[in-house]
C-alpha cells in the first residue's frame, strides 16, 4: 500500500467531483479538470471525501498497482487544490539585458541571443510580467492545472538555464544557484 494513496482527500466547498468509467472530473471556481484513472485503482466519493483503493482482481502487477495508488491520489489532489485555490509560479530573469514582455498570452524574451524568443501560452494560463528599475524582470504564471504550469516553467527555463559561474539565466523566485569559482581557483 502506498502511504500517499491511503490519505483521503477532503472536497472543499464550491468544488464538485464526479467519477464516470475511470475518468475523474473536478469542477470549481477556478476551472474544470479531468484525469483518466487506471482500472487497477478504485475511486470512491462519499460524504465530501475522495478515497482510493487498489483493485486486487486487476491483472496489473502488484508494484505497479502500488505506484498507481499514490500517483492517482496525488494527481486528483492537485486537481482539487487547483480548481479551488489555483497554483502560482514566479520566475525571474538574471542577466544584463535580459527582458520579458507580454501581449495577452504571448511572451517575448530577450535573453542575450541575436533574436527575440516568442512563446504562445495556453488559454488556461494567466501571465503577468514585471520590469522595475534596479530589479530583475519577473514572470508570474497562474493556472488551475499544476502539470501544465510546471511544463511551461520548464520550457521557459530551457531558453536560458541557470549557470553556476555568473549565476545568469531564468530562475524560480528565491532559487539559490550553487556557484563555482572558475579557472582562477584551480591548483597551480
Amino acid at each position: 500500500m502506498s502511504r500517499i494513496g491511503k490519505l483521503p482527500i477532503n472536497i472543499p466547498a464550491g468544488v464538485t467531483v464526479t467519477c464516470d468509467k475511470g475518468v475523474v472530473t473536478v469542477k470549481g471556481p477556478k476551472g474544470e479538470l479531468t484525469q483518466k484513472v487506471d482500472s487497477s485503482i478504485k475511486v470512491k466519493i462519499e460524504n465530501g471525501i475522495i478515497s482510493f483503493e487498489i483493485d486486487e482482481n486487476s491483472p496489473v502487477n502488484v508494484k505497479q498497482k502500488q505506484a498507481f495508488h499514490g500517483l492517482y491520489r496525488a494527481l486528483v489532489n492537485n486537481m482539487v487544490v487547483g480548481v479551488s485555490e489555483g497554483f502560482k509560479k514566479e520566475l525571474e530573469l538574471v542577466g544584463v539585458g535580459y527582458r520579458v514582455s507580454n501581449q495577452g498570452n504571448i511572451l517575448e524574451f530577450a535573453l542575450g541571443y541575436t533574436h527575440p524568443i516568442f512563446l504562445q501560452l495556453p488559454a488556461e494560463v494567466k501571465v503577468e510580467t514585471k520590469s522595475e528599475r534596479n530589479q530583475n524582470p519577473q514572470i508570474i504564471l497562474e493556472s488551475c492545472d499544476k502539470q501544465l504550469l510546471g511544463l511551461i516553467c520548464a520550457k521557459i527555463r530551457s531558453f536560458r538555464m541557470p549557470e553556476p559561474y555568473k549565476g545568469k539565466g531564468v530562475l524560480f523566485k528565491g532559487e539559490v544557484i550553487r556557484r563555482k569559482s572558475g579557472k582562477s581557483a584551480s591548483a597551480k
